[in-house]
């Protein structure tokens, strides 16, 4: 397994509330871009659902697809996302959805991490590989 690092900066981020729970909680509908830089190189577009509690932390899945370059390979592939939110840094985990590898990086499986502190920069690592 090959190891990608890099950073990557919310663009844009438009979140729209579906419900209201009670006690103050709310469900979300997010669609965000980004850009990555570092050893992944170009830009995505996110979905996220969130369940936020009345204390502001949340719980989010979704699905991202990434366009651009890993390492020396270009093409996209989608990540299936989830994670939490603590009011101040989201934290979450990824994985390549299988067979969503389009031009160069068909056959990539892989898993990581990010850290998004409140704001718009964030750091990444993904674990990767080709099959």
């Amino acid at each position: 397994m090959t190891k990608a690092k890099g950073r990557f900066a919310v663009t844009s981020w438009h979140e729209d509330t579906y419900e209201e729970l009670d006690g103050g909680g709310k469900l979300t509908r997010a669609s965000v871009e980004q850009a990555f830089t570092g050893d992944i190189s170009g830009e995505s577009a996110v979905q996220w659902l969130m369940c936020y509690g009345s204390d502001g932390t949340a719980v989010f899945v979704g699905l991202q697809r990434v366009r651009g370059s890993l390492g020396e390979r270009s093409g996209s592939f989608v990540l299936e996302t989830a994670g939490e939110f603590d009011g101040n840094e989201a934290k979450g985990s990824w994985s390549v959805v299988a067979c969503s590898g389009t031009a160069g990086l068909r056959g990539l499986r892989g898993a990581g991490k990010f850290r998004a502190p409140h704001g718009p920069q964030a750091t990444f690592e993904l674990e990767y590989e080709f099959v």
